[in-house]
């Protein structure tokens, strides 16, 4: 049998190709994962009307609502929130405006920081406090959307607000959602009706039907409970510590 010889050239090719793919595989090699590459830079815009809603109670029945919206990219955003209730019979109501910066701080929690203010109206007039705030909001495990908030008063008056929320997804369309709030106050501020400690707790559960995604009338129950001091306080006001209703509203978002 005739042996076929490599030429010594051949051989120094094949070890040169090889050492060329090496060296090029490892100047391709993907850098190390971080959130800052994985971000999008986009801006993107964001509003949504969880709760417009119509209370039937005892008493005088109010509007509530609760709006918030941002705009900026997945890492930076400004976010606007509001809330309030507004009685349907009678000239008396509340509202809260926040104006916050925002940045990501996990995969699921935003850390936010800036300003609040607060009015209080009814015939006689109104009055109004600024806030500092520090806040948390995002998803807990589980996929609880969780919004908490520390607040400092123009008067140094200190308080905090836990709130949390969970869809619970029916059908494709109906969607049940638990929903919990609590608000606690060092300093006891007797002109807005609050008292110190543990201040009121929130419970309620809406049953809504997404018509699309973006648009969903609902109905539910809730039950708010007035604790400590700022129970005495509404009552010496002639008011109701505890309240339980049915609720009609509408969640929209775009």
């Amino acid at each position: 049998m005739t042996m076929i010889k490599r030429p010594p050239t051949f051989i120094l090719t094949v070890f040169a190709i090889i050492a060329i793919n090496g060296s090029s595989t490892f100047s391709q090699k993907a850098p190390d994962f971080s959130n800052d590459i994985m971000m999008d830079d986009q801006t993107h815009v964001f509003f949504m009307t969880d709760r417009l809603e119509y209370y039937n109670i005892d008493g005088p029945d109010p509007i509530v609502w609760d709006a918030q919206g941002w705009i900026g990219t997945d890492k930076h955003k400004f976010w606007f929130k509001s809330e309030g209730e507004a009685l349907t019979i009678e000239k008396e109501g509340e509202m809260e405006f926040q104006g916050l910066y925002s940045r990501a701080v996990s995969p699921y929690f935003d850390l936010q920081t800036g300003v609040r203010y607060d009015v209080m109206y009814n015939r006689e007039g109104n009055d109004g406090r600024a806030f500092g705030v520090i806040g948390l909001h995002g998803m807990a495990p589980y996929f609880f959307e969780v919004d908490g908030g520390l607040f400092v008063s123009q008067d140094g008056d200190v308080s905090a607000v836990v709130e949390g929320e969970y869809d619970l997804l029916i059908t494709q369309r109906l969607v049940g959602q638990p929903r919990f709030a609590t608000k606690f106050a060092v300093q006891e501020v007797p002109e807005f009706g609050i008292g110190s400690g543990f201040n009121r707790i929130q419970l309620g559960f809406r049953l809504r039907y997404e018509i699309k995604r973006e648009l969903a009338p609902y109905i539910g129950l809730s039950w708010t409970r007035k604790l400590g001091q700022t129970a005495d306080l509404t009552i010496l006001e002639g008011g109701d510590p505890s309240t339980f209703g049915l609720i009609g509203g509408l969640r929209m978002w775009f």
